[in-house]
């Protein structure tokens, strides 16, 4: 499945049984949308939350943003149907929950073939189990349909017995090893959520975070987290024009037969430029799908 970029710094849930929530979505500039199937919808609305959901899909006026659908477990009672019921409803993507390996994602593929899903149709990922990180590998590997990897660090910090420290360090092998496997099978990861929505400091250090450890962007609960988001994890004004002058300056030292060159007092070489090309390409996407770039 061919691979396309676009940013995915800020990716926000909407409960899908409430319709003002998804009529609001089509104004917030976040880069994705996930239409909540799943723990935003009580029992007794799950059959018309999918359909409202599905609806507002087809109807459109979302922009260019990348609309993914949540979808119940597949032991559930709903799952099979949303499946089929996403897969047709013109979503770019399925998140699936509660993912524990290879095996799970083949039994989905099945219904999503079944139901003439589009070649395009992506699968997100949730990890948010111990088994879920320990199968990292061969969920990133288990399919072409496979897009991203979501931490849900929430159910993960309650499974592993540990707690949400500001410093996170009770989820960094979780994250680290997550982050190797969607690079190694060139997909994207999203950080999980941040709960506070009364501290502002912390959500932007853990965004930093985040973003520092190579993430794509962060799954979000709140219109008000995609600003600090959409910032944090796109690139500046000065990392783009930085972008261009590593690639320039590359470019003449090669017309001269030399490997590497200085640009702004640090030594560039290939592999800077390989960097460089990324965060143009990035800042190019982000104009295309989800607005400004810097």
């Amino acid at each position: 499945m061919p691979r396309t970029i676009r940013p995915r710094r800020s990716a926000l849930y909407m409960p899908g049984s409430n319709a003002r929530a998804l009529e609001k979505a089509k104004d917030i500039p976040a880069d994705c949308l996930i239409f909540d199937l799943e723990d935003a919808v009580a029992p007794d609305a799950k059959d018309e939350a999918r359909a409202q959901v599905c609806a507002a899909i087809k109807a459109g006026g979302y922009g260019n943003r990348e609309i993914v659908v949540r979808v119940n477990g597949l032991t559930s009672p709903w799952g099979r149907e949303d499946i089929v019921a996403a897969s047709n409803s013109g979503a770019h993507g399925l998140l699936l929950p509660k993912v524990q390996g290879a095996g799970y994602i083949r039994e989905v593929l099945s219904i999503m073939d079944v139901a003439d899903a589009p070649e395009t149709t992506s699968i997100w990922c949730m990890m948010e189990t111990p088994l879920a990180i320990l199968h990292a590998e061969r969920i990133a590997a288990a399919s072409p349909r496979i897009g991203a990897l979501v931490m849900g660090t929430s159910d993960l910090t309650k499974d592993l017995q540990a707690h949400h420290t500001r410093d996170r360090l009770p989820m960094v092998t979780s994250l680290g090893i997550c982050m190797l496997a969607a690079r190694a099978f060139d997909i994207a990861i999203l950080d999980g959520v941040h709960l506070d929505l009364d501290d502002a400091e912390a959500f932007e250090t853990i965004c930093h975070q985040a973003h520092d450890m190579g993430f794509d962007g962060k799954t979000l609960i709140h219109p008000k987290q995609v600003e600090p988001a959409n910032r944090i994890f796109g690139p500046a004004e000065e990392e783009i024009e930085g972008a261009r002058r590593i690639i320039e300056a590359h470019a003449e030292a090669s017309k001269a037969g030399k490997g590497v060159v200085v640009v702004d007092g640090k030594l560039v070489e290939n592999l800077h430029v390989q960097e460089a090309r990324r965060t143009l390409a990035l800042a190019e996407a982000i104009g295309k799908f989800g607005g400004s770039a810097a």
